[in-house]
């Protein structure tokens, strides 16, 4: 992968364990909102649209975490998705998935893939 392929989206340092990160990407000429989650050390990008109605996932900035940090949690109806995968485990998307984002882990940060 090219430097030029990744986007860098923030320090390692930034970040508690658990937590969640939003941030914008610019392709091809559109904004596209995504977030970032750390767990055990481990990290998952997806894309910032709910399978179920495509709204935005946080219910407060870089917020994508239920209150135990166990699960993503959609602001608006309250789905709950497993942090590993993205599949929604309760709520009316039951069984659909986040869109996963490829990222690649460095010294200087996590970047996003393409």
């Amino acid at each position: 992968m090219n430097d030029i392929d990744l986007t860098f989206i923030c320090s390692d340092s930034e970040l508690s364990d658990p937590a969640s990160f939003g941030f914008s990407v610019e392709k091809n000429g559109e904004v596209i909102e995504c977030f970032l989650i750390k767990n055990d050390g481990q990290y998952f990008a997806y894309m910032n649209a709910c399978p179920h109605t495509g709204s935005p996932l946080d219910w407060r900035e870089h917020q994508f975490l239920d209150l135990d940090g166990s699960h993503i949690q959609c602001a608006v109806h309250d789905a709950r998705f497993v942090i590993e995968t993205g599949k929604c485990v309760v709520g009316p998307c039951h069984g659909e998935s986040l869109k996963r984002l490829d990222i690649e882990i460095r010294k200087s940060g996590i970047y996003l893939q393409g």
